[in-house]
């Protein structure tokens, strides 16, 4: 009796043991249960702003490449240097820039016989020379030359655009024509109504031949500087010509080569071109092929023909001898 006694008693230590465990599993189970949910919760919630912040990024994104107009590529683009496109694409014909009429009168015996200078592009710089030597018997003879330069700019993103390029050697031109050694009497003075600006420059030039009046006049229109010679000596014996009627005579073709610059690329002959309104493009066939040579080799002054009084070394000498002769 007493042993089963002790078997119930352990057996009801058991009972009371498993009930004890099985309630502490239960209260486990339901603190477990109690933390999960908070958890839950918060990893939802971390879900959430996530997604979120994503979409704001793709947002901010979307925006920052509307406002940058698109591509890398294209702000890129946007952001490469431009220049002014050069108004005038072509020259006329250098031994056409002056009219019969005047030719007559200032080169009386060569006017029908222009020489063109060499040039790899005549859409780009071009040149015409005429002289004239008119024998008078034992009083000598009177001897003229006459010559235009042309000169176009191209525009390019490197050396600028055309016009400015052109107002440069413009500078350059009169600054050379001033300062030709033996010159005397040097002047310089506006030439009104020729191109958007113009120079007359004048002076004498004493020589074996005889004294010789020169000159110069160098005008720009848009993006071409034109340059005039005109020179003149009695030789011989014969007397010298008149300063002032010279002066008139190359003004007056200064202003006829302006004005075929102007209509060989579609503008009018009168009036600057600087208004802001850009000239039509020239109807030239060639204008469009010889235009982008221009952009390097035309700019540089030293290749450009030259307004000093070297020419007039070169023609006088001819002059004299057929005085002589």
């Amino acid at each position: 009796m007493q042993r089963r006694a002790q078997r119930d008693g352990q057996f009801d230590q058991r009972e009371q043991r498993d009930e004890r465990a099985r309630r502490a599993g239960g209260l486990n189970r339901l603190l477990a249960a109690a933390v999960a949910v908070p958890v839950m919760l918060i990893a939802a919630g971390c879900s959430s702003d996530s997604g979120s912040d994503s979409g704001s990024g793709s947002g901010d994104k979307a925006q920052d490449t509307a406002a940058t107009g698109g591509t890398g590529t294209d702000s890129a683009a946007s952001a490469a240097p431009s220049v002014q496109p050069a108004a005038y694409k072509t020259l006329p014909e250098a031994c056409a820039v002056v009219s019969k009429k005047t030719l007559t009168e200032l080169v009386p015996k060569g006017a029908a016989a222009g020489k063109e200078g060499t040039s790899s592009d005549t859409g780009a710089r071009a040149s015409c020379s005429w002289s004239s030597l008119a024998n008078n018997g034992v009083k000598g003879s009177q001897f003229r030359w006459l010559n235009v330069s042309l000169l176009r700019f191209e525009s390019d993103a490197t050396t600028g655009d055309g016009a400015s390029q052109a107002r440069t050697y413009y500078a350059k031109q009169v600054k050379d024509a001033q300062a030709v050694a033996g010159a005397k009497n040097t002047k310089a003075t506006p030439a009104a109504g020729t191109g958007d600006e113009a120079t007359l420059v004048r002076y004498d030039l004493k020589k074996a031949e005889g004294a010789f009046k020169q000159q110069t006049v160098v005008a720009r229109v848009e993006n071409v500087v034109v340059t005039l010679d005109y020179n003149g000596a009695g030789l011989a014996g014969d007397k010298t010509p008149a300063a002032d009627a010279l002066t008139t005579a190359a003004e007056k073709a200064a202003k006829e080569a302006v004005a075929a610059v102007r209509s060989a690329n579609g503008a009018g002959g009168g009036g600057s071109s600087d208004s802001g309104t850009a000239p039509a493009p020239s109807q030239s066939p060639s204008s469009s092929a010889k235009a982008k040579p221009s952009a390097s080799s035309s700019a540089a002054p030293s290749t450009a023909p030259s307004a000093s009084a070297s020419k007039a070394d070169a023609a006088a000498p001819k002059a004299s001898a057929s005085a002589k002769s």
